[in-house]
């Protein structure tokens, strides 16, 4: 029985290839292996080599996975083995057959079928209590709003998002189909990338499913594409998605699209599909001001429980581009650290983090860079300037370096104390005032305090 089993995993796995894709599959299935099939307890065993493998054929092709062991199978348990973990087995998911005809979920028909549940692939954590408004978003955030409780309507329709990389924008229109699936639960919303409606073109292309693959769009009530600039040279692409459009804005069906640039910047695109993505409504979304990334920091470190001081969030909010990405970067970044290392978060931290985790050719001088070009010119180490050293060369080069910390950052007196060498409010200012004081009588470290600020590639002002 032990190589029956075997065989009817191996024709699950050739459905699992020719539902989801070769690309698909080797990304996940072809990582899953038959481990044993327990026939009295009517148990399927499978093995994976991590946690993710499982979670994610979970989350994205249940459904799939569902149709092809009840099809094959029968009425059955599935229990998973991830093997890299002590924990074993987990949870089994029993799926029980039934006397219906059973139709792979994707090759849903338009007609007739208008209620069949699908996977979204919405991120439950996307939603508008999360989304903090700010001027940089408030017109597409209200519009947004308004498209998802009233989803029916012809106003708005094609609702086109566009800004730079960061902006919030996947953030929005997932908050978009989250909050018309909570108010109308029957109503067939996806959020699908522009890359993976091209790969499941492609697949169907080959497949000779065309038609199929076109007609399972057509039933959708809110259709979201995130991308679209990636396809402007896929032609073919771009064609099946013109019917698809047509047949969605035909019957009233909402239709969501997401660039990084305005509709008119787009060359290469059809352009009867660019002419049809201007008759809607066009929001732009721009980056982020200071003052909306330090209210997305409070609220994701709020979120996350964590305890930043305010220097520290300020200091982020400057760093970060205006990048959404980076600012959620930064603070997950944090987290871990905090967790892992069991340390405080302040400013060294942050800029050690910050200087991994976000890219920038106008990265704010950090004090770890301004010690580190002190160091350099008086050839001492980081250590030594921290140190407790009272030789007059080192602690000429300890006020120097809480100089220029005061000059170039916006950390107060009293961190920038801690972070270097730990001296306390008095003694950082009696540095301030011996620097000032040696920068207008001794002309010749004048002139050394401006090769170093030179070489830190910083201005005066």
């Amino acid at each position: 029985m032990a190589q029956n089993a075997k065989d009817l995993w191996a024709s699950c796995q050739k459905y699992f290839h020719d539902t989801i894709g070769a690309m698909e599959y080797e990304r996940l299935f072809s990582h899953v292996t038959f481990e044993t099939f327990r026939m009295v307890e009517k148990t399927l065993v499978l093995q994976v080599p991590s946690q993710y493998i499982y979670e994610e054929i979970e989350k994205k092709y249940l459904s799939v996975l569902r149709y092809g062991i009840r099809n094959t199978f029968g009425m059955i348990r599935l229990d998973w083995h991830v093997v890299l973990e002590q924990s074993g087995k987990k949870g089994g998911l029993l799926f029980e057959s039934t006397d219906e005809t059973l139709a792979p979920p994707t090759l849903e028909q338009p007609e007739g079928n208008q209620g069949t549940p699908i996977d979204s692939n919405l991120n439950p954590k996307q939603v508008f209590r999360t989304f903090i408004e700010g001027d940089s978003n408030r017109l597409s955030r209200s519009i947004g709003l308004r498209v998802a409780e009233h989803p029916t309507g012809t106003q708005f329709n094609p609702m086109f998002i566009f800004g730079p990389s960061g902006c919030g924008k996947t953030h929005l229109v997932n908050a978009i189909g989250n909050r018309c699936k909570e108010v109308y639960p029957q109503k067939r919303v996806l959020y699908v990338s522009a890359r993976i409606f091209q790969q499941q073109f492609t697949t169907a292309m080959h497949r000779g499913v065309i038609n199929d693959f076109i007609a399972f769009y057509q039933t959708i009530d809110m259709l979201i594409v995130d991308d679209i600039q990636e396809w402007f040279t896929a032609t073919k692409t771009q064609d099946a998605f013109f019917h698809i459009f047509n047949h969605l804005y035909r019957n009233n069906r909402r239709i969501i699209l997401v660039s990084d640039r305005a509709p008119v910047e787009m060359e290469g695109m059809n352009k009867r599909l660019l002419t049809r993505f201007k008759s809607g409504m066009i929001a732009e979304m721009e980056q982020p001001n200071l003052q909306l990334c330090i209210d997305i920091l409070k609220k994701k470190i709020a979120y996350d429980g964590l305890t930043v001081p305010t220097d520290v969030v300020q200091y982020i909010a400057k760093t970060a581009n205006g990048s959404i990405r980076d600012l959620e970067g930064v603070i997950n970044s944090l987290s871990a650290y905090s967790v892992v290392y069991n340390c405080n978060i302040d400013m060294s931290l942050v800029e050690r983090v910050v200087k991994r985790a976000v890219k920038t050719d106008d990265m704010p001088l950090t004090v770890d860079d301004i010690i580190d070009r002190v160091c350099r010119h008086y050839e001492l180490t980081p250590n030594v300037l921290k140190g407790k050293s009272r030789k007059q060369e080192i602690a000429l080069a300890r006020q120097l370096a809480m100089h220029l910390a005061n000059k170039y950052t916006n950390i107060p007196a009293t961190r920038i104390g801690k972070l270097i060498g730990n001296r306390d409010h008095s003694t950082v200012l009696h540095s301030f005032s011996k620097i000032a004081e040696k920068l207008k009588t001794d002309k010749l470290f004048a002139a050394e305090v401006e090769k170093i600020e030179k070489a830190l590639k910083v201005k005066e002002g």
